[in-house]
């Protein structure tokens, strides 16, 4: 049986026990900070980005991975393994699978999957793509088992702010003052690899969430595996009401708390959480 690395890119905000777990290799987007090019997760952090921001308003840029680190990086693997099989955040966000996919056409043996989507959205069909090399399909098969799949992924999450996105320049001042004077915490939805708004919440973080959370998983069937509950930085007791109100549905046979990198958390700050599943 071929030996298949299952890698992505840091977007898909898997933890590093799951990395662990499951031998998942990733790569981490650079993170422009404090006028230096960072790597996500390994010299920059959220809670870096975030301070940063209360301090004097500013937010990092993000930066897609060039095809030259990509092909160093492909090579490192297939030096390891007859074949890989790459994730990227959607490339409706970043030109980052556009890149990966030029460096795997000169590297050989690399089968890259644009996700459509970002954070566990990405982490969800990594690990069910671990799941199928574990089950001894071949890179081609599972490149198209998770293609065929990929609009079946439900990601979204609320968030507690616009200031970010505002910030980013993806949201109107007006905007956001008005949901900030209103209380409204806006739910974001991804298809068709793009995000965009959804139902709005009224009132606090925590009951919003458990509205939401109720919402989302009402009336659907679902893939059991596995849940993710991906939240940026917030309150243990609001996630863990949320890890419970999941888990009283039954619908999952694994629920995974996980905290975004930092692409997410430049884009929506402080207090975003998210469920993210697979529909059957």
């Amino acid at each position: 049986m071929a030996r298949i690395i299952i890698s992505s890119d840091s977007t898909c905000d898997l933890s590093p026990e799951l990395i662990a777990k499951y031998g998942i290799r990733t790569i981490p987007l650079r993170v422009e900070h404090a006028g230096k090019l960072c790597s996500d997760g390994v010299d920059v952090t959220p809670a870096e980005i975030f301070a940063a921001f209360k301090e004097n308003g500013t937010l990092p840029k993000t930066a897609a991975i060039t095809p030259a680190d990509f092909e160093d990086y492909f090579r490192s693997l297939r030096a390891e393994a007859d074949e890989v099989v790459h994730f990227s955040i959607s490339s409706e966000f970043s030109c980052t699978h556009q890149n990966a996919s030029l460096a795997a056409a000169a590297v050989g043996g690399v089968y890259c999957i644009d996700s459509r989507n970002l954070s566990t959205g990405i982490g969800l069909q990594v690990l069910k793509a671990a799941d199928l090399a574990a089950a001894g399909k071949s890179a081609a098969d599972i490149k198209a088992d998770i293609e065929a799949l990929a609009d079946k992924v439900d990601a979204s999450f609320i968030l507690d702010t616009l200031a970010f996105l505002r910030a980013g320049g993806r949201c109107s001042s007006i905007a956001a003052v008005s949901a900030t004077v209103l209380n409204i915490k806006p739910c974001i939805v991804v298809e068709n690899g793009k995000m965009h708004a959804s139902k709005k919440y009224m009132g606090t973080l925590g009951k919003a969430l458990l509205k939401y959370t109720a919402d989302r998983l009402a009336g659907v069937t679902v893939d059991r595996t596995r849940v993710f509950v991906t939240h940026t930085e917030m309150d243990p007791t609001i996630v863990q009401s949320v890890k419970d109100a999941v888990a009283a549905t039954g619908l999952f046979d694994e629920i995974l708390e996980t905290v975004a990198g930092c692409t997410v958390s430049a884009h929506c700050g402080p207090g975003c959480l998210g469920v993210l599943f697979i529909h059957e």
